[in-house]
């Protein structure tokens, strides 16, 4: 009964996160979310008492990704500026690939909407940033004019910001090959030594020419 009920819980969270990906959440309805996910809405109702019950569970599933990835590149043995680079290409990755995530950080776009309240977002990732750059300046990775916590909300904000491009231009296909070119362009004032392409080739990023990014069909965006 247990297995059943968890798996109607996870079919209609999926079903919602596509919803709400696609469309918004003002344009979805639990009708909708019963039709996609194959669940009566009593069903819908008794595991979520409402849509707001249902958004809140994305946005928390959204929040709750990231702890173990953070976890899984600060458990490495590379020097620190290698991590966040390497962390910044997971999360790119998880954004494109995880539903639930996709539909998290369209809801928390949506929250003056929604009639309740949600997480505050990046206030973790600037202390996570500042802490690998405070890491990387305390091995002499860093170059002198940068500045962990003065430069940790930048690059937060500068990421995010390349995701809501990439999402508007190209249903962030793109987000690996606009990421490198992000890092080509900022590395040079992060590194004590720059070589850029050397450490995205370490980092597992994405390592490109420097043109700009194409759509499948060819057209440069």
């Amino acid at each position: 009964m247990q297995d059943r009920a968890e798996a109607t819980r996870n079919a209609v969270l999926h079903a919602a996160a596509e919803l709400f990906s696609e469309r918004g959440y003002a344009a979805t309805s639990i009708s909708d979310i019963s039709e996609r996910s194959g669940r009566t809405s009593g069903a819908i109702y008794f595991h979520y008492t409402n849509k707001e019950q249902l958004a809140l569970a994305l946005v928390d599933a959204h929040f709750s990704a990231w702890p173990s990835v953070i976890a899984r590149h600060d458990a490495t043995a590379r020097p620190a500026l290698e991590k966040l680079v390497g962390l910044s290409f997971a999360v790119a990755r998880t954004f494109r690939d995880d539903v639930l995530v996709r539909a998290g950080a369209r809801l928390w776009t949506e929250r003056k909407s929604i009639d309740i309240e949600m997480p505050l977002p990046f206030v973790d990732w600037i202390t996570t940033v500042e802490r690998l750059l405070a890491q990387a300046r305390a091995a002499g990775e860093l170059a002198a004019q940068a500045e962990p916590s003065r430069d940790a909300p930048n690059l937060v904000a500068a990421f995010f910001g390349l995701h809501t491009l990439s999402d508007v231009l190209d249903d962030r296909m793109l987000i690996e090959d606009r990421l490198a070119n992000f890092w080509l362009l900022l590395l040079p004032g992060l590194q004590a030594d720059p070589a850029p392409r050397a450490l995205l080739a370490r980092a597992g990023g994405r390592v490109t020419t420097g043109h700009p990014a194409r759509v499948p069909d060819g057209t440069e965006r």
